[in-house]
């Protein structure tokens, strides 16, 4: 992998690199484009099994948060990091204080928020050594746990995609396939039981599974989500799950979910556009969080104001579905040149002298 030629094709800003052998701490900090203001984006914690693998998944997710903010009509830039360690046994106050600190040196460049594998908790040390954090509990002040609004967005997403389907945005009834159990997955779960729908789901994790059974879901096994008769397919795991390799065994007729970078590669979004399966962008439905978080930066949160926000997604993915259906182009790329149009936009000002 050559890195600074995929950036330069990509439009990335920085790729910062993390070490304190002391603690364990290897990690990376993706800055894509800051255009529209600060680079946003939660910190991943997750155990890669090589460099290669962690840098490319942290570059792909900063550009897809800068679509995300883009297409959210929010005033942020796009940016991700990842730590490489075991969330479950690697993380030590140590190990996230050493990593505040370098978030630190950007002076704001980038402000962090959870992500899969961390925690309010974790924030709290982060913030101990960094002021460029969001997202932390309401007890310190913060706005608190981002899936509530992701999942509010990915179910707000699920009933455009459902009324451009089906003529009714009703989900009362239809079956939602759910990839991965977390915390997103478990708030988007919570819309679809209270309208109707009924749920099948799995995750490699057995307390989430149990969680699922609970809310009353039929649950498989991981492998088997992909057979699995539905009207939604909803993968709110990692990302690069929907590929030449899934999407054959998929019978879903729309694909919704939390996870970031769904696609494994731009050709995967034109085929479920041949197949007439209709692809909710995942930067635009899972928007939710840093919506949330926007609604914390610069000025006291208000919950009220982050939930009217969330459930605008409904609205920007009609618009998607529109340039879609109108322009003959696969969803995928409706939404990148949507949001790209808007970077370019503010990029394209010409610079006004304001004085010394």
């Amino acid at each position: 992998m050559d890195v600074l030629a995929y950036m330069a094709e990509h439009g990335h800003e920085q790729l910062v690199v993390c070490s304190e052998p002391s603690v364990g701490l290897k990690a990376f900090i993706a800055i894509h484009d800051t255009s529209l203001g600060p680079a946003v984006g939660g910190t991943r914690i997750w155990p890669f099994e090589t460099e290669e693998e962690a840098i490319m998944d942290v570059l792909r997710l900063s550009e897809a948060m800068t679509y995300k903010s883009a297409a959210a009509d929010l005033p942020m830039g796009g940016g991700k990091a990842l730590i490489m360690a075991d969330p479950r046994t690697d993380k030590t106050e140590a190990l996230l204080r050493a990593y505040g600190r370098h978030v630190d040196t950007l002076n704001g460049r980038y402000v962090t928020t959870t992500d899969v594998g961390s925690t309010g908790r974790d924030l709290e040390y982060i913030s101990l050594e960094t002021e460029h954090v969001a997202g932390l509990p309401v007890s310190q002040g913060g706005s608190g746990d981002t899936s509530l609004m992701t999942g509010l967005g990915v179910y707000m997403g699920m009933k455009a995609c459902a009324k451009a389907a089906w003529g009714t945005d009703s989900l009362s009834g239809r079956t939602v396939a759910l990839q991965g159990f977390g915390k997103v997955a478990y708030r988007t779960a919570e819309h679809l039981v209270e309208e109707g729908a009924n749920l099948v789901a799995t995750d490699v994790y057995e307390e989430a599974r149990e969680k699922a059974r609970l809310m009353g879901a039929r649950v498989v096994e991981p492998e088997a989500i992909y057979d699995v008769e539905c009207d939604i397919f909803s993968p709110c795991a990692l990302g690069g799950v929907l590929s030449s390799r899934t999407i054959p065994r998929l019978t879903c007729s729309i694909i919704a979910g939390g996870a970031n970078n769904q696609l494994l590669t731009d050709h995967d979004g034109m085929e479920l556009h041949r197949k007439g399966v209709l692809y909710a962008p995942d930067y635009i439905i899972n928007s939710g969080g840093v919506i949330n978080i926007a609604c914390e930066l610069g000025a006291p949160y208000n919950e009220d104001r982050a939930r009217e926000m969330t459930e605008r997604v409904y609205g920007t993915m009609e618009r998607v579905l529109d340039i879609s259906s109108r322009e003959g182009i696969p969803t995928s790329q409706a939404a990148d040149r949507m949001a790209r149009e808007r970077v370019d936009s503010v990029s394209n000002l010409r610079r006004i002298y304001r004085g010394p």
